[in-house]
């Protein structure tokens, strides 16, 4: 049966900076921490095209962007197997939340120092609260697994805006900007170390 397909990428020049490593490889430098620049490319493919012609409307990629920013962007990602997790988490550990984060300057020149409250550190990053990392733990770590990482989320929030349900990033909850095909699927993704290596993931 004949087929569409539609591609959207985020290029490694978009500068998701995210730093790993692959500790099973003790054979290589690759067991070290080390940082490349993200790309993701997603394949939709389907038999019929909507009213505009399209496969899929990237106007419903939004949520599929904020969640690979908040998995790669300055981030980084350790295998819940990882020996050292424990070491890692210490240092995404918040540091500050007691100090006084907040200097107010008087009409005559007098200065008050007075604490952040608790609440106003939700609404704060990593770096802002003292944390040495912005840890993020998966199943496990390597180009290939972050390419079914992303066909699984992609897919995941494709299935539920057919429905017309809520995905929900970091806590934030995202709805469809527009209707989806029940006919369209993803076909694959492919993830982008460096313009030189990728891997793909089929579902």
């Amino acid at each position: 049966m004949s087929k569409y397909y539609s591609t959207k990428t985020y290029g490694t020049d978009r500068g998701l900076s995210c730093c790993f490593r692959q500790w099973r490889s003790t054979h290589s430098h690759c067991s070290t921490i080390h940082g490349y620049s993200i790309g993701i490319k997603l394949v939709f493919e389907s038999e019929t095209l909507d009213d505009r012609n399209w496969v899929f409307d990237f106007g419903n990629l939004k949520v599929f962007k904020d969640w690979s920013e908040y998995m790669f962007d300055h981030t980084l990602v350790v295998a819940e197997d990882d020996p050292h997790l424990d070491f890692f988490k210490a240092m995404a550990e918040i540091k500050n939340l007691d100090k006084p984060t907040m200097i107010h300057e008087s009409p005559d020149g007098g200065k008050t120092v007075k604490s952040r409250p608790i609440s106003d550190h939700l609404k704060l990053k990593p770096f802002e609260m003292g944390a040495i990392c912005d840890l993020r733990i998966v199943e496990a770590v390597g180009c290939e697994k972050f390419a079914e990482l992303a066909y699984t989320t992609m897919n995941d929030i494709l299935n539920a805006f057919k429905l017309g349900k809520q995905y929900i990033v970091d806590g934030k909850p995202y709805t469809t900007r527009y209707p989806v095909g029940m006919g369209v699927r993803l076909k694959s993704a492919e993830v982008f170390e460096h313009a030189g290596n990728s891997a793909i993931y089929e579902g």
